[in-house]
């Protein structure tokens, strides 16, 4: 595969669609300087190369239902490929669980879980240590305040975003 050229422009655009991703194109190609026709090009092909991967809302999910977040290490006894296979499929079969990280340090995973209660919760938690074939060590935090949710990253802050273009 051949080197993705990303210019300034393009981070631009990226950081722009990063904070507003229903700008229109017309609002965009001013933001940027370019015509309304080479903002949607490049557009276009970022999407196509899976720079631009998706488009979301943020919910405010305390106005939408109650609901419980918690962060949760998970430590695998055995470090098998096999292991950690099983397990990120078990990952993927609960969808409470929104976000998987394989990490490196003490822990193996750090999971993310947004659910309906406690309850529910406690579940999942037996879910992820019974019903695999191998030994599982979970450390669960329940969030009482989300102090900064992301939202985007300053592309010009990551070492190199401003070598990745000529333009």
């Amino acid at each position: 595969m051949s080197e993705l050229k990303i210019d300034k422009i393009d981070l631009k655009i990226l950081e722009t669609l990063q904070r507003d991703g229903r700008i229109t194109n017309q609002k965009l190609a001013e933001r940027v300087c370019l015509s309304p026709s080479s903002c949607l090009q490049r557009v276009r092909r970022l999407e196509n190369e899976r720079v631009i991967q998706s488009y979301h809302a943020r919910i405010d999910l305390s106005r939408v239902a109650r609901h419980i977040m918690c962060i949760a290490t998970v430590s695998l006894k055995n470090h098998t490929q096999e292991e950690f296979n099983s397990f990120e499929s078990l990952i993927e079969s609960i969808p409470e669980v929104v976000e998987c990280y394989t990490v490196s340090g003490e822990s193996d995973f750090f999971i993310r879980i947004i659910c309906a209660d406690m309850n529910r919760y406690l579940k999942i938690n037996d879910q992820l240590v019974g019903s695999s074939n191998y030994q599982v060590t979970i450390n669960s935090y329940v969030v009482m305040k989300e102090n900064k949710a992301f939202t985007a990253v300053e592309l010009k802050t990551l070492r190199g975003a401003t070598s990745l273009g000529s333009s």
